[in-house]
């Protein structure tokens, strides 16, 4: 049986990849799935809809480190957690991304988009 939003359900034929279709209607597919309530990864899988797909999607955006010209790409998730820090500490996107680009110099041989995402990961485990 697989469940929906809407508590309806139908049963799961073989060969769909997981996905269900309304009887008469085959242009609509549900990603929702029953799971077990103990398992946190299937939980997680169903948190990703198709609703959310832009957070998964990579995104550039320039900045200048102490006169420097850089390039940083990250998913668009990383960068709502960024942009909810920047406002947090009560400063500006790029005075953040730089104190975080100084702070990992050392920490990880100067692969910034690497380092914005454990700190984006850190402060979501502790301040989120």
């Amino acid at each position: 049986m697989v469940g929906r939003p809407d508590g309806a359900g139908t049963s799961q034929s073989a060969g769909n990849n997981g996905l269900t279709r309304k009887k008469g209607d085959e242009e609509n597919m549900s990603i929702y799935v029953e799971i077990d309530p103990n398992d946190f990864l299937a939980h997680m899988f169903n948190a990703c809809s198709i609703a959310q797909v832009d957070e998964f999607r990579p995104e550039k955006r320039g900045f200048r480190i102490h006169g420097h010209s850089t390039t940083i790409r990250l998913e668009r998730v990383f960068w709502t957690v960024l942009e909810d820090m920047s406002d947090r500490t009560g400063t500006t996107l790029p005075a953040l991304i730089t104190r975080i680009h100084d702070q990992c110099l050392v920490a990880n041989d100067k692969n910034i988009s690497s380092c914005l995402r454990v700190i984006c990961m850190k402060y979501m485990n502790i301040y989120a």
